[in-house]
């Protein structure tokens, strides 16, 4: 059964740093592109990076955001730097098969979030 579990959101100042993590279970993480997006109250959700191979940032967090893992623990990253009020949302891991999904906010499997404040 595939299971993915989000941590490390919170408040943080404008120009602050957040990194989230994503435990994998049920898979292993190898074989897999795995990604972040999100969604802000309100607003449709937002590809914020992928990962299979190849690395996808979006317009809005490239030169901000950095996306890792480590297969060993089967985690993947999202290093966020030099947060703005505009990147809060919740935050969700996704599992896409071999390739990135062209919807870059459509996974075949996401976890439940975690809840991003950027807020002076």
């Amino acid at each position: 059964q595939v299971q993915l579990v989000e941590s490390g959101g919170g408040l943080v100042q404008p120009g602050g740093s957040l990194r989230l993590s994503c435990v994998a279970s049920g898979f292993t993480l190898d074989y897999y592109a795995m990604g972040w997006f999100r969604q802000a109250p309100g607003k449709e959700p937002e590809g914020v990076s992928c990962a299979d191979g190849t690395t996808w940032y979006s317009d809005s967090v490239q030169g901000r955001f950095s996306i890792s893992r480590d297969n060993a623990r089967n985690t993947i990253y999202l290093q966020m730097n030099n947060l703005k009020p505009e990147d809060t949302a919740v935050y969700y891991c996704g599992q896409s098969g071999w390739r990135c999904p062209l919807n870059r906010h459509v996974y075949n499997y996401q976890g439940q979030g975690t809840q991003v404040t950027v807020s002076s």
